[in-house]
């Protein structure tokens, strides 16, 4: 995609609708003919031609760049109010119903979006590159994983073999002090508000967050060792309707985390808490590994529910699904929900106070700080936010996947939602979703088909385009970079940023000093140069 096709452009009318609408149409049918076995069989020729890999991918991403277009384009409200409506709400669906492969590629895309928008908060807007997001991935993922499959059986069986000293009493310590801790920290940041914060009041927050992980903890465990006895009761795990509490649960476990991990180090600001992150983001993935008690260690957790919404799993018969489908579609509804509403948030927080502080702290740290921006409670609300995101997202995925391990929260994939920032364009939300949309097309759908499809080509392993999908993606990546470093649909401030150069006029021609346009010569101004030795410089008389 080159930077011509993502310019909106200037003609508008009638015939911008039209096109809109007919590029729609066509682009759809085919994508329903794609998914269509029956009829691709009726095709022949044709048909195995678009049972081909890359030309399935090639339809997809077509058929997605209906939207794109709709947000481009000048086109009339109700062209663009068709296109986006009938392509997430119909055809995608019909064409899922067809292929679940399809289906479960678009919420694949929209949690990766979802989470590209969580970290272009942190990275994008407040400047902080963190290399450690999917921590907070998988602490939402974990949150519902343990809950709601097997696993929270055993934890309570275990518990149940094994009390200590912990009972009723244990409960109402840890309830006190997490009530009184929490209550300390609310009033410290409130006193550091109004004053200076001082070596005493750091400390002290230092201790009550100490206090309040310590209160956490002794809640959780005498909540297990009172439930134990209910273990058999939650063989499979929680019933299913609890999803929409650890739904809002994922959201608080996340940020909390977020905080808890800022705290110590968003005093660094670069490399240093780059470095950082990564290396706290590997700590959660190596505790997720060790501890096998509640995370099943390198086995992961499965089975693992999702919601149960019998009206809902009624419409989707009604609409021709299968019994076995019926999660899918219900999930690609719930996120696409999730996506707006998390967008919504994005906009109105990039509007807000707090999105311009965040900006004065990406471009100058010291001259926000001079202008009475708060820098700690500032970057944590960010990475907060952003970690929040990722929890509820984490949780969808984990009940999607209906299985998580230690192995889905790797470096790579905070490097993977790093790069759909930077592709799409820092601090664009539409960018920012561009860039996922295509980084996950390559990832899943085109680097793919395209091994598959020269798979029984001949061509020698060493250069087979299966072999060297990672090569070829990060050619993309780095020629992207060089071609268009602001991202594919870049904000209009970062853009400004890289093309600085580029914008400034050289006025020097307008002084009337031949130094300043020739070879020759003294350079006696910078304005209007002198003509004559006793002239006053600047051209004024």
């Amino acid at each position: 995609m080159t930077a011509a096709t993502l310019k909106r452009p200037k003609a508008t009318g009638p015939d911008r609708t039209v096109l809109l609408v007919l590029f729609f149409i066509v682009t759809s049918a085919f994508l329903l003919l794609s998914h269509n076995g029956d009829m691709l069989q009726q095709l022949g020729a044709l048909g195995n031609a678009l049972r081909n890999p890359i030309v399935e991918a090639l339809m997809v991403s077509l058929f997605l760049a209906n939207i794109l277009f709709a947000y481009l384009w000048r086109a009339a409200p109700w062209a663009k109010a068709l296109v986006g409506i009938g392509s997430l709400l119909f055809v995608l669906p019909m064409a899922g119903r067809e292929d679940t492969s399809l289906l479960d590629l678009s919420i694949q895309i929209m949690i990766f979006a979802a989470l590209a928008l969580g970290l272009n908060i942190v990275v994008g807007l407040a400047g902080l590159l963190d290399l450690g997001y999917v921590a907070f991935f998988a602490v939402g993922a974990y949150t519902w994983g343990i809950v709601g499959s097997p696993r929270f059986a055993e934890i309570l069986k275990y518990f149940g073999e094994n009390p200590g000293g912990t009972n009723s009493g244990t409960l109402a310590i840890g309830l006190v002090l997490t009530a009184v801790t929490a209550a300390s920290m609310v009033y410290i940041n409130r006193l550091t508000a109004r004053t200076a914060p001082t070596a005493t009041t750091a400390w002290s927050f230092r201790l009550a967050s100490v206090g309040l992980v310590a209160g956490v903890i002794l809640t959780v465990r005498a909540l297990l060792v009172l439930l134990a006895p209910q273990a058999d009761g939650v063989a499979g795990g929680l019933n299913a309707g609890f999803f929409w509490l650890f739904l809002a649960l994922s959201i608080f476990a996340a940020a909390a985390v977020g905080v808890l991990i800022g705290l110590p180090v968003l005093k660094l600001k670069g490399d240093y808490l780059a470095i950082i992150t990564l290396g706290l983001g590997e700590v959660i993935r190596v505790l997720a590994n060790n501890l096998d008690l509640y995370s099943g260690g390198s086995q992961g957790i499965t089975p693992i529910k999702s919601a149960s919404v019998p009206w809902f799993d009624s419409l989707a018969g009604a609409l021709g699904f299968s019994e076995d489908q019926y999660y899918l579609l219900f999930l690609y509804v719930l996120v696409l929900i999730m996506i707006g509403l998390i967008l919504t948030v994005n906009i109105r927080l990039d509007k807000s106070r707090i999105g311009r502080a965040w900006i004065a702290i990406r471009d100058d740290e010291v001259a926000a700080q001079a202008m009475g921006v708060p820098l700690m409670q500032t970057k944590l609300i960010a990475f907060a936010t952003g970690a929040s995101f990722a929890g509820v997202m984490g949780m969808i995925f984990a009940a999607k996947q209906q299985f998580i391990s230690p192995e889905s929260f790797v470096l790579n994939q905070s490097i993977a939602i790093l790069s759909m920032v930077i592709l799409g364009g820092m601090g664009s939300f539409p960018g920012v979703i561009l860039g996922a949309t295509v980084v996950t097309l390559l990832n899943l759908r085109i680097l793919p088909g395209l091994g598959e499809a020269t798979a029984n080509l001949g061509i020698p392993q060493q250069v087979n385009p299966g072999q060297l999908q990672r090569l070829i993606f990060g050619a993309i990546l780095v020629t992207m970079m060089l071609l268009r470093p602001e991202g594919l649909l870049p904000n209009r401030r970062r853009q400004l940023e890289l093309h600085h150069e580029d914008n400034q006029e050289d006025e020097s021609a307008q002084g009337n000093a031949g130094a300043l346009t020739n070879a020759s010569g003294d350079v006696y101004s910078a304005g209007l140069a002198p003509v004559k030795e006793d002239d006053k410089a600047g051209g004024s008389r």
